[in-house]
């Protein structure tokens, strides 16, 4: 098998039908694209600068936040180009690289979530000795286990895209670039490319899922154990912007793969606007459940925004 030398750029496609509305849509997404950076951006800045935030939970929470600014700056400057100035055509190069970005870091925000509801369950089910297990080097060794575990499964098929012929129409159906779009373009055996996604999904973002929610039934399993109510509470109470975040995340997750599967007569539109709700949505309202939740990170929120006492 040669390697793929076909120099014929793809196409992304913004709203088709909508063009006219495009700009107007552009807005929109650069509002949401600013408000994601805005609101990761200052988690990341507060659990650096904090010193009272430099705790496990809080270094899980800034890689959430590093990953969604990953997801959001990798999608958002071809999504801008095409809708703002139809700037339509990307070289293999960059769409397969764009492809791999976005599908590690979707497997990375899964384990991370895995990773924060680990941090939970020792805190509540095993406190005396939570400083001794999350260490600073565990938490690191964690976070790095997340990172690699996600670019090794998805490595094997990015780099099987480079060697594919595309004499199909090179039209993509979105304004970024996804594996699954590219492959239907390819004129070559895809059994693999088919296959092995599926694999992948199950092997770690469905069981990453399933080992979440049995944590969380032996959190409220030691949590209905706790004598006092007001102690439970205060317990439950840790735990309600990580499940909120999981919500958001996994939700997204089944309704695009809903659409996908068995929306096949929906309108394209439809399709395309899930897209977007998947890779947008979570980056967007993590920041928010956190600064709403968490009484220490709206604490530094305050103590950042705020004017120092005039001195005399």
């Amino acid at each position: 098998m040669l390697l793929n030398t076909t120099s014929s750029p793809f196409l992304l496609t913004g709203f088709p039908g909508m063009e006219k509305a495009h700009h107007w849509i552009s807005i929109a997404l650069l509002v949401v694209y600013i408000s994601i950076l805005l609101g990761n951006g200052t988690l990341l800045f507060l659990i650096r600068d904090d010193h009272s935030l430099h705790e496990p939970m809080y270094y899980f929470l800034s890689m959430l936040a590093a990953t969604d600014l990953g997801v959001t700056l990798t999608t958002m400057p071809t999504v801008l180009g095409v809708l703002c100035l139809n700037h339509r055509e990307i070289g293999h190069g960059a769409c397969f690289s764009q492809a791999y970005f976005i599908h590690t870091l979707s497997i990375v925000e899964s384990g991370i979530l895995l990773a924060m509801a680990y941090d939970r369950f020792i805190a509540i089910c095993n406190p005396l000795r939570y400083t001794a297990i999350l260490t600073n080097t565990t938490v690191l060794k964690i976070g790095m286990g997340v990172l690699t575990r996600a670019s090794l499964s998805i490595t094997p098929i990015i780099i099987r895209l480079h060697w594919f012929p595309y004499c199909r129409s090179h039209v993509l159906s979105h304004a970024f670039c996804l594996h699954q779009d590219v492959i239907r373009l390819a004129c070559a055996d895809i059994t693999f490319n088919r296959l092995y996604p599926v694999v992948v999904v199950f092997a770690m973002v469905s069981l990453d899922f399933l080992i979440i929610f049995f944590s969380y039934i032996l959190i409220l399993k030691t949590v209905m154990g706790i004598a006092s109510g007001e102690k439970r509470a205060k317990a439950l109470n840790t735990c309600v912007s990580h499940i909120c975040c999981i919500l958001v995340f996994y939700v997204t997750v089944v309704g695009l793969t809903f659409i996908h599967r068995f929306g096949k007569h929906a309108p394209r539109v439809v399709h395309i606007t899930m897209s977007y709700v998947y890779f947008l949505f979570p980056p967007l309202m993590n920041p928010v459940i956190y600064s709403i939740k968490t009484k220490q990170i709206q604490s530094s929120i305050i103590r950042l925004f705020s004017l120092p006492p005039s001195t005399i």
